[in-house]
């Protein structure tokens, strides 16, 4: 079938192949006696294309799926006036005339039986096996009586969870939306416009992905037709206009045919007209069309080496727009797509588009995975360890729909989300430090990238490199560029609601808006985040010089050595809930540090004896006295920046004891802050509100005493 505009009236292109008449056909095949030794009439248009693709193709199966799909159909009628069984018929032409293979065509004959009719799963299986049960369950819609209003989303999460097993599924619905659009003129306007929404949200870009161009271009006009009639009226006279008058690209077609004889390269020259909707886009874009702005040439070559002596001869011999060139041959598309793009001036300074593809180029550009045929025979895939199929075709985009949609439990989400994955039409591919890859929307940023490699531990990023230079996370990725992800050693850090202003990928959206909704508003510390719910600590004292404040009541750690002065060390400022250890200093007072502090090792090297230490599981951690902690800041350096890290640190109500600021290395500075407290449970959401201050990518617990400036 081709990917030319079809007229959801009379159609005004010519065809290599006159439309089928499948209402006659589908009365033939209800009312005429059917051989058993032969392929039913009916069916015999479908035998010819299949053929035409597959020649060596086994019709046996189509004959008795079609005997199947008729006996089962037989006496429904469709609200067109056409007997049911002309719709299986026309959605496996259109399949049969992409290319599909015999397994496919089976299963789209079929694909109605188990939703509209007594044939069961069970006996689609017995009959064909477990691929084409799986095909056919894979299409077949939920029963609205079960799912209500959720019916059709769920329907469309069930076929995008069949499609990431079998992209063959989706292709069968596509075909289907395609058929249905064609004969939607009998439905009430309301219910047109709504089905046609739905295939331009969600049907039309899925075509695209999977690169079923001959599809996605004819639904684009019937939707085009059913939402924007005035504008489609208007496109449809412009091509009509312009089709009656001497098309300007054929005198520059036959200059490319001459130009390449003579060069000696074999080739075929096509015109291609555009369709409604491209015709369309063109003229938004251009405002007043050129006769060549209509169509573009296509030329088809045998092998890749001869589609860049193509582009060459055309380069040499006409004068190039060297802006409209592109290479989607070493650099092919996310949806399977190669072709080289480019444009010349031919005469009277006529610029002409120019695709230059080989023919098997042409056909994956025309029928997207459904002409890579089954991608589960032995040439196709290979059977891996676990037992499950491999398949091929299924590219990242669709796998990291999958994984998503996991997450959008609620109905409403997962429709909501989806038709925003969508709406993403282009893709880029990152690199990762340890040599993977990561493949990511057009536009998306490092905290995509995050959620992309980390999962849920992206929760504590806290900024990136990109091609070796520190970046904030909100910066935008390009194709090709190099990330490492940096996270806090924090475990209590959580994203910022202005994550979601840089998010691209529903993965994670879903992900951060989840987080924020754990923690309510009523927890949120300093911009709006959500602060981990901490008990307060006592007051910090230096135990590295034995000075500090003396509590007037008792600290919440409990030692094991009763009745021992207790004083929380200002070297490691430990807090509720961190690991703790004692040590004894002169006259007998305990000093609790957090584990890891480097002082910690240091006593018990000079013979200062450890004592255990824990945090109180009971009693009243956050009235009465303040805290103390030491916070470490690394960012680039900028103009104010002290200015604005004091100013976040003020609002989270912390009175800055000590600070230093060290001298800038390599644009790096580093800042450390002793901070009083009143609330222990406020130290995350501080934290994070330094971070949030534009240029800083880490902040963390300081494990040296500060000097006090």
């Amino acid at each position: 079938m081709s990917a030319e505009a079809t007229n959801p009236g009379a159609p005004l292109r010519k065809r290599s192949r006159p439309r089928i008449d499948l209402r006659r056909l589908g009365r033939v095949a209800l009312l005429g006696p059917v051989s058993r030794d032969r392929l039913p009439d009916a069916i015999g248009h479908v035998a010819e294309a299949h053929r035409a693709h597959c020649p060596d193709a086994d019709l046996t199966v189509l004959r008795r799926a079609y005997l199947l799909a008729e006996t089962s159909h037989r006496g429904q009628m469709r609200k067109s006036g056409e007997p049911y069984i002309t719709h299986p018929l026309a959605v496996t032409l259109i399949l049969a005339e992409l290319g599909a293979e015999t397994t496919t065509l089976t299963a789209s004959l079929l694909h109605d039986t188990v939703e509209d009719t007594e044939v069961t799963l069970d006996q689609v299986r017995e009959e064909f096996g477990d691929e084409v049960c799986y095909l056919v369950d894979g299409v077949t819609k939920l029963e609205k009586v079960d799912y209500g209003a959720a019916a059709e989303p769920e329907t469309f999460r069930k076929m995008l969870v069949a499609t990431g097993n079998d992209v063959r599924v989706m292709s069968i619905k596509l075909a289907d939306r395609l058929h249905n659009m064609r004969t939607l003129g009998v439905m009430r306007p309301e219910k047109q416009a709504r089905i046609a929404k739905v295939t331009r949200d969600v049907l039309i870009p899925l075509a695209e992905r999977l690169g079923v161009q001959a599809l996605k271009t004819e639904l684009e006009d019937l939707v085009f037709a059913i939402l924007h009639p005035a504008e489609y009226a208007h496109t449809r006279s412009l091509i009509a206009a312009w089709e009656d008058a001497q098309p300007p690209l054929t005198e520059i077609a036959e200059s490319v045919r001459s130009t390449l004889r003579e060069a000696g390269v074999a080739a075929e020259v096509l015109i291609r007209p555009r369709h409604f909707v491209s015709v369309h886009r063109v003229r938004m874009k251009r405002g007043e069309l050129r006769g060549t702005d209509f169509g573009r040439l296509l030329v088809l070559v045998g092998e890749d080496a001869d589609c860049y002596a193509v582009l060459g001869e055309l380069h040499t011999c006409f004068t190039p727009v060297i802006s409209e060139f592109k290479d989607f041959i070493a650099a092919p598309k996310f949806n399977l797509y190669q072709s080289l793009h480019t444009a010349v001036v031919g005469p009277e300074g006529a610029v002409a588009e120019v695709l230059i593809r080989t023919h098997r180029m042409h056909k994956v550009a025309e029928a997207g995975v459904v002409a890579l045929g089954n991608p589960y025979t032995a040439d196709g895939a290979t059977e891996p360890a676990d037992g499950e199929r491999a398949d091929p075709t299924r590219p990242g985009w669709l796998s990291r729909l999958l994984d998503w949609q996991e997450s959008a439990t609620d109905p409403d989400t997962f429709w909501t989300t989806l038709r925003a994955d969508l709406a993403q039409d282009r893709e880029i591919t990152v690199f990762r430090t340890d040599g993977g890859t990561l493949g990511l929307p057009a536009g998306a940023s490092c905290v995509d990238a995050a959620y992309a490699q980390y999962g849920y531990e992206a929760h504590g990023s806290i900024g990136a490199r990109v091609n070796g230079r520190l970046a904030t996370l909100s910066t935008v990725l390009n194709d090709g560029d190099t990330v490492q992800l940096l996270l806090a050693q924090d475990a209590s850090s959580g994203p910022s609601p202005e994550w979601l202003d840089h998010v691209r990928t529903p993965a994670a959206r879903i992900a951060i808006t989840g987080w924020l909704d754990a923690h309510p508003a009523g927890a949120q510390g300093p911009h709006g985040r959500a602060a981990e719910p901490r008990p307060q600590a006592q007051p910090a004292d230096d135990a590295a010089t034995g000075r500090g404040r003396t509590d007037s009541r008792p600290a919440s750690v409990a030692v094991d050595t009763p009745g021992a002065p207790v004083r929380l060390a200002g070297c490691c400022t430990p807090v509720p809930p961190d690991d703790i250890i004692g040590c004894t200093v002169r006259g007998g007072t305990v000093t609790v540090h957090r584990t890891e502090c480097p002082a910690v090792a240091r006593m018990k090297a000079i013979g200062r004896a450890a004592v255990g230490a824990r945090w109180h599981d009971t009693g009243d951690w956050t009235d009465t006295a303040d805290y103390r902690v030491t916070l470490v800041a690394e960012s680039f350096g900028r103009p104010r920046l002290l200015a604005d890290l004091t100013e976040a640190i003020a609002t989270a109500d912390a009175a800055i004891v000590a600070a230093t600021v060290e001298p800038p290395s390599e644009q790096r500075v580093r800042h450390t802050y002793t901070l009083q407290l009143p609330d222990a449970a406020g130290l995350p959401g501080l934290m994070r509100a330094m971070r949030d201050v534009p240029g800083v990518y880490d902040v963390s617990r300081a494990q040296q005493p500060a000097t006090t400036v």
